[in-house]
């Protein structure tokens, strides 16, 4: 259950970064809520991610969590906010991915 919430954290990793830039394009009031949105996605994670350290190792929690949320934070800007999508930022990107399957794979 605890890997449930390690990628729960990790989703919630991805939400305050993208609340961040969401809020930076946005207009007042908007910015405001998007701010708020951060908030709660920042405090979620937090949670998430002490909860799940109860019984994954810190190092592979903190690799995972950080693995997952620069991958689907990368992603979201190829996606959402329209950045690059070279062959080698793919590549890198689906490196993370493959490390974070890697640790879970080997964690004991």
């Amino acid at each position: 259950m605890n890997w449930v919430y390690l990628l729960l954290a990790s989703a919630f990793e991805v939400g305050f970064t993208f609340s961040l830039s969401k809020a930076k394009e946005a207009v007042t009031p908007h910015t405001y809520y998007w701010y708020a949105a951060f908030a709660v996605c920042i405090v979620a994670s937090m949670l998430l991610l002490m909860k799940a350290t109860q019984t994954i190792p810190m190092g592979t929690a903190y690799a995972v969590w950080t693995g997952i949320g620069a991958a689907g934070t990368a992603i979201i800007g190829i996606l959402v906010f329209k950045e690059p999508a070279g062959a080698m930022r793919i590549f890198f990107i689906s490196t993370l991915i493959l490390s974070v399957v890697g640790l879970k794979y080997v964690a004991h």
